[in-house]
């Protein structure tokens, strides 16, 4: 096999790889319902024993069938560091709402070849909703191709993020605010599932100004094959960045623009 991925390989690892999500998914349903304990991380973010299992059962699986792939997980760490397929993985983003019984949470899963994103995968249990995509393979939701909106003027467009008061309290919050004064109507439909909304054509942007490489993972892939784009708060195209922003790519220069406040 070549170092470059064909689309066979891709084909197959999102096959896989979504497969992984949608049984990972169903094994957090047995949690999911109603308030379930965790416990604090380092960082202060919770954990439960659903986001540890959930990863696990990931885990074992890839190891059974590629050995000789990394994974990069939120709960414990990167193996096989420097392989040639790096697999990441987020058992459970929004922790904080599957812990209170809200049902936008879900299992992310992305696969970079050589360093290069080629596969996401995003999929919400409770909505029994996943959207997917391979490089050169376009993107699908529930099987089905979908592309961004085709809005073009922030007067129409809908703006996610996932927390206000965290948004509001960085350096991006007045241009937050005068996002919020120009688009039709902002909401907090946030963490995965508003990147998911984005590329679905449901709204035209969602802002995170802080993601780990676990959350952003799949979403480089995902929207740029719906359409869209997918970059930092600086512009540049990649989950390693540490934020993140969705859009149909239409309008993300102007978003982008009025976070910096330029």
């Amino acid at each position: 096999m070549t170092d470059e991925p064909t689309s066979q390989e891709v084909r197959e690892l999102l096959g896989f790889a979504t497969q992984l999500a949608i049984e990972a998914g169903d094994h957090t349903l047995k949690y999911f319902g109603g308030v379930v304990s965790h416990d604090a991380k380092g960082d202060g973010s919770p954990v439960t024993i659903a986001d540890k299992e959930a990863e696990q059962l990931i885990r074992a699986k890839i190891e059974k069938h590629y050995p000789d792939h990394s994974i990069l997980g939120e709960e414990f760490g990167e193996s096989n560091e420097g392989a040639r397929v790096r697999w990441i993985l987020d058992p459970i983003d929004a922790t904080r709402s599957f812990m209170r019984g809200v049902p936008l949470y879900g299992v992310l899963i992305a696969i970079e070849i050589q360093g290069t994103s080629a596969v996401g995968v995003s999929h919400f249990p409770p909505l029994s909703e996943t959207v997917a995509a391979g490089v050169g393979l376009g993107c699908t939701w529930n099987g089905t191709p979908c592309r961004v909106s085709a809005v073009s003027e922030l007067e129409n467009a809908v703006i996610c993020t996932t927390d206000v008061e965290r948004i509001l309290s960085r350096p991006e919050g007045e241009g937050w605010r005068r996002l919020q004064q120009q688009v039709s109507f902002s909401r907090t439909w946030g963490d995965c599932y508003g990147h998911a909304l984005v590329a679905t054509g449901r709204i035209e942007a969602q802002v995170d100004p802080v993601m780990a490489p676990w959350d952003a993972g799949p979403f480089l892939t995902i929207l740029t094959e719906a359409g869209g784009l997918f970059t930092t708060l600086g512009g540049k195209a990649t989950l390693h960045g540490g934020s993140g922003v969705s859009s149909n790519g239409l309008i993300h220069k102007k978003v982008l623009a009025e976070l910096s406040g330029l």
